[in-house]
C-alpha cells in the first residue's frame, strides 16, 4: 500500500514540477512590444559575429524553423568560403517560387559589417514571430525572402580578425599590385603598438601645423594662420604602419584595392574611368554568385542591400549619364517607400546616388533595377545623429560620445613608439570598431529600424487577387464572364525598366473548366471597349498589373459556371478565384 502512495507522490510532483517552473520562469520575464515571445534560437545583436558565426546562426534558424527556412551554399569566394542564403517563407502554403520574391544582403564590403547581423536579425525576426504576429504570418503566406547576410565573408573576416582601420579592407581579397612594383599586397598595415587596429601617427615637429587640444588630450587640432601657438607642434603621418617594401611609402600597397560594388554588369565601365572596377563584370566570384542566384529566380520584385555608413536610403541612377532608366512612374513608387523610411529610421535621409552623392558605375543597385527589373534600395548604416539623437551634432561629437557612452572603449591613448623610419614617434586614435560601425548597445535598434523598412518595401511588392467575377447570360448557351484582377500595393507586376526590355515574362490570367469561346480585356467597361485575343482565348496575356488597381478580362463561354479562374504573374505571384 506504501508503495502505491510512493509511486502517486512521484507522478504528482512530476506534474507539478513543470508547471511550477513555468510559473517561476514566466514571472521573471514580461515580453517587450514588438519582441519574439519565447525565441526557440537566442542571438544577441549587441554584438559582431565572423563569417563562421553568422553561418552558424543560420544554420541554427533553418534547423529551428524545417517549414520556414530553406537553407543553401549560393557560391564560394575567392577564398573558398560558402555564401550562404536563407530562403525564408511559409513552405507549407503554395510554392516558394511561385511567390513574390525579395533579396536581402549586407557586407558587399567587408569593413561594413552592419549589414551581416542586419540580414540576420531579420531572418531571425520573420521565424520566431510567425504564427505570432499577424504581419509576419501574412507575409510568409505570400512572400518569400531570400537573405544572404555576407556576400564577402573573406574579407569580413580580415577586417574582425586583423589589424584594420574602419575603412579596410573594402575590397575582397583578391591580391592585386596597386603600387605596380610587381609585387602583390606587400605593403600592407602593421599593428605597431597591438591594439588590434590601426590607428594614426604623430611625431612632434616645431614646424607642424597640429597641436593637441587642451580640453581634451585624444583629439587633434590644426593651427590657424593667425593663432599664436606657445604649445607642443605635431606632424601627422598616417595610418600605423612601415615601409616593408623599402619604396618610401608606407601602406600604399595593402589587401588589392578593387571595389566588389563596381563589378555589376549595368553601365559597366573599367577602372581608369570607374575607381575600383575589377576585370570585367561580375569577375569577381562572390558578385558572380550573387547575380547568378538572382537570374534563377525571375520572381525578385525588390532588393535591399546594407551598407555603412552615413545614415542614407539610396536609389538609382548611380550616374547621371543612366538617369532615363528611372521613369517617372517608378520614381514616385521609389519616392514613397523611400519617405516613409525617413521616418522609420530617424536621422536617415532618402537620396539620389548619382545627384546627392557621387557616381557610381557597375553598383549592385543599378544592376538588380536596370537588369532584373526589381526596385532597390541601399541604405547607408549608421549616422552620427545616433551619437546624441541632434541633427545639429555631426561627427564633432564622435570624442564626447566615445567618453561619455563607451566609457573610453573605442580610443587607443597615444603613446610612444620608436619607428624604424620616423624615429621617436606616437601612435593613438580611434580603433577599427568605432566612426563607421553601430556601437552594441544601438545595433538592435539599428537592425529593427532597417528591417521594419525593408519589410515596408517587401509589403508592396504586387500582391494580386481575383477580387469579384460576374456573369452574364448571352442566351443559346453562352455565358459572358468578367474578371476583376486586383493588385492592392504600391509595385506593378513589371517595372518599367522590366516593360522595356523584356526582363520578364507577360502575366497570365487563364480560365479553366469551360468552353472558351473567346477572349479579351476589357479597355472601358462603361462604354463597352475591349481587345480581343484570338489565339488561345483562354490564356489572356497582359503586359503589366499596376500597383493599386484594378484590370478587367472577359470570356465567352458556353456551359456551365464550374470554372477556375487563376493569375500567374512572375514577380506577382499566383491568385485563384474562390
Amino acid at each position: 500500500m506504501k508503495s502505491h502512495k510512493y509511486i502517486l507522490q512521484i507522478v504528482l510532483l512530476s506534474l507539478i514540477f513543470p508547471l511550477a517552473l513555468h510559473a517561476q520562469k514566466s514571472s521573471e520575464i514580461f515580453r517587450a512590444a514588438g519582441s519574439p515571445h519565447n525565441p526557440k534560437v537566442q542571438i544577441s545583436f549587441n554584438k559582431y559575429y565572423t563569417s563562421e558565426g553568422l553561418a552558424t546562426l543560420s544554420k541554427k534558424i533553418a534547423d529551428a524553423y524545417p517549414d520556414l527556412v530553406r537553407r543553401e551554399s549560393i557560391g564560394k569566394s575567392s577564398e573558398g568560403r560558402d555564401i550562404w542564403m536563407m530562403a525564408i517563407t511559409n513552405y507549407k502554403v503554395g510554392n516558394a517560387d511561385d511567390k513574390p520574391g525579395f533579396y536581402v544582403d549586407g557586407n558587399i564590403h567587408s569593413n561594413e559589417i552592419q549589414g551581416g547581423e542586419i540580414c540576420m536579425y531579420t531572418a531571425w525576426y520573420l521565424t520566431e514571430n510567425f504564427g505570432d504576429m499577424a504581419y509576419i504570418t501574412e507575409m510568409l503566406n505570400d512572400r518569400v525572402f531570400y537573405i544572404v547576410p555576407t556576400i564577402n565573408p573573406d574579407a569580413r573576416n580580415d577586417y574582425m580578425k586583423e589589424a584594420n582601420t574602419a575603412h579596410s579592407p573594402r575590397a575582397g581579397m583578391i591580391a592585386l599590385d596597386d603600387d605596380r612594383d610587381g609585387l602583390f599586397d606587400e605593403d600592407g598595415y602593421e599593428d605597431l603598438d597591438g591594439d588590434g587596429s590601426i590607428t594614426r601617427m604623430r611625431r612632434k615637429n616645431p614646424n607642424g601645423n597640429m597641436i593637441v587640444d587642451p580640453k581634451d588630450p585624444r583629439v587633434m587640432i590644426q593651427i590657424g594662420p593667425d593663432d599664436i601657438v606657445t604649445a607642443q607642434r605635431y606632424e601627422l603621418l598616417g595610418s600605423e604602419g612601415i615601409d616593408n617594401d623599402g619604396d618610401g611609402r608606407i601602406n600604399e600597397d595593402t589587401h588589392g584595392y578593387y571595389d566588389p560594388n563596381r563589378d555589376w554588369g549595368w553601365k559597366w565601365q573599367p577602372d581608369y574611368i570607374q575607381r575600383g572596377a575589377y576585370k570585367y563584370p561580375f569577375s569577381a566570384p562572390e558578385t558572380r554568385a550573387v547575380a547568378d542566384f538572382a537570374l534563377k529566380h525571375p520572381n525578385i520584385a525588390g532588393a535591399q542591400s546594407f551598407h555603412n555608413s552615413g545614415g542614407m536610403i539610396l536609389r538609382g541612377p548611380g550616374a547621371e549619364e543612366d538617369i532615363s532608366t528611372y521613369n517617372r512612374q517608378d520614381i514616385q513608387i521609389y519616392d514613397a517607400i523611400g519617405k516613409k523610411g525617413e521616418k522609420i529610421i530617424p536621422g536617415y535621409r532618402y537620396m539620389t546616388v548619382y545627384k546627392d552623392l557621387y557616381s557610381v558605375f557597375g553598383g549592385e543597385l543599378d544592376w538588380f533595377y536596370a537588369s532584373r527589373g526589381a526596385y532597390t534600395f541601399t541604405n547607408e548604416i549608421f549616422t552620427a545623429f545616433a551619437y546624441y539623437k541632434d541633427k545639429n551634432g555631426g561627427r564633432d561629437q564622435q570624442y564626447s560620445f566615445e567618453k561619455d557612452l563607451l566609457m573610453g572603449d573605442a580610443f587607443t591613448p597615444w603613446k610612444s613608439f620608436n619607428h624604424p623610419t620616423y624615429g621617436e614617434i606616437e601612435i593613438g586614435g580611434f580603433k577599427k570598431n568605432f566612426g563607421r560601425a553601430t556601437p552594441g548597445f544601438l545595433l538592435e535598434e539599428e537592425a529593427h529600424r532597417n528591417m521594419a523598412f525593408t519589410f515596408y518595401h517587401a509589403y508592396h511588392m504586387p500582391h494580386l487577387s481575383v477580387s469579384s467575377v460576374n456573369e452574364k447570360k448571352l442566351g443559346n448557351g453562352l455565358i459572358e464572364v468578367t474578371a476583376y484582377i486586383k493588385n492592392d500595393r504600391l509595385m506593378p507586376t513589371h517595372a518599367s525598366q522590366d516593360l522595356k526590355y523584356k526582363i520578364t515574362r507577360p502575366d497570365y490570367i487563364s480560365i479553366k473548366g469551360a468552353k472558351v469561346i473567346a477572349g479579351m480585356i476589357v479597355m472601358d467597361e462603361d462604354f463597352g471597349v475591349t481587345q480581343e485575343q484570338k489565339v488561345s482565348p483562354e490564356k489572356i496575356v497582359l503586359k503589366n498589373i499596376p500597383g493599386n488597381s484594378v484590370v478587367k478580362v472577359r470570356w465567352i463561354i458556353k456551359g456551365s459556371s464550374n470554372y477556375t479562374i487563376t493569375v500567374d504573374s512572375e514577380k506577382g505571384g499566383i491568385a485563384t478565384s474562390k
